[in-house]
């Protein structure tokens, strides 16, 4: 079983043009958020599926450079764009992990990988994000081959070309699907946000990053930005407005079913 995971990227994001690009701790997001990835042990490989927008250029660039690998496809149909660098890479099971994620923890990815690879005939789909109980930030959605290619080949609503799986999660009766939920217990996916969709959200995550990452310790884990959130309520605060705040709740009235009070919680 190979198993992938897909970071989509793009410049042209409509709050925060650029955002990828933008410097966290001298170097780009995307590649700050590449490097802890490769420190995963569930995944084969890591790729960025990116548009074929002139503008993009500067992620191929930035990505190539540093060492990883890029593809390139569908600049809004984000269903396609990663069913094809799916299909390139040979994947058996595709983990799509956002491109504002940048602090996310290699440990969670390995989690919801293991989650999903753990039974005799797996589900389609597993996350840690129906519910969600992670500081936001931490997204890690993993899906059988066959399932994105079902979607890939069935989906119609627009909102579910340009978000991938809610064709997905939103049909727990026909797709088996698995929740992971924080080991600790806590739920701070509405009060801990370290995704970066706002200018005040890279002011925090720029924040944090300064604070915890050291030469020696690349890589801290979410636990630790937890508390260090906890310990500074005013770094916190800078982006409490958006607390809460993701697309699928604009969309509540398209959805099938309430799919995420109805995944299994493990």
């Amino acid at each position: 079983m190979k198993t992938v995971v897909i970071v989509q990227a793009r410049c042209g994001s409509t709050r925060l043009p650029g955002k990828v690009l933008l410097p966290l701790g001298g170097r780009p997001m995307l590649v700050r958020m590449l490097e802890r990835l490769a420190r995963a042990r569930t995944p084969d490989a890591v790729v960025v599926a990116t548009t074929t927008l002139e503008e993009d250029d500067a992620i191929e660039g930035t990505v190539t450079r540093a060492g990883f690998s890029c593809l390139r496809g569908h600049p809004t149909d984000l269903l396609d764009r990663h069913y094809d660098a799916a299909r390139r890479t040979g994947a058996d099971v595709v983990v799509k992990i956002p491109s504002d994620c940048p602090l996310i923890d290699p440990e969670v990815v390995d989690r919801v990988v293991t989650a999903h690879l753990q039974d005799a005939h797996g589900p389609a789909y597993t996350s840690n994000l129906h519910p969600e109980s992670y500081p936001d930030g931490n997204d890690v959605e993993a899906m059988s081959i066959a399932g994105l290619e079902t979607a890939w080949r069935e989906a119609s609503r627009p909102y579910e070309r340009e978000h991938t799986t809610p064709f997905l999660w939103d049909q727990p009766a026909r797709f088996a699907t698995k929740n992971v939920l924080w080991e600790t217990g806590r739920d701070l996916s509405r009060s801990h946000r370290v995704v970066v969709d706002y200018e005040e959200d890279y002011a925090l995550v720029r924040t944090v990053f300064d604070a915890l990452w050291t030469a020696e310790r690349p890589v801290f884990g979410v636990a630790e930005i937890a508390r260090f959130l906890d310990h500074h309520p005013e770094v916190r605060r800078i982006n409490e407005s958006r607390f809460g705040a993701t697309w699928y709740r604009a969309h509540a009235s398209e959805l099938r079913t309430a799919a995420r009070e109805q995944t299994r919680d493990l």
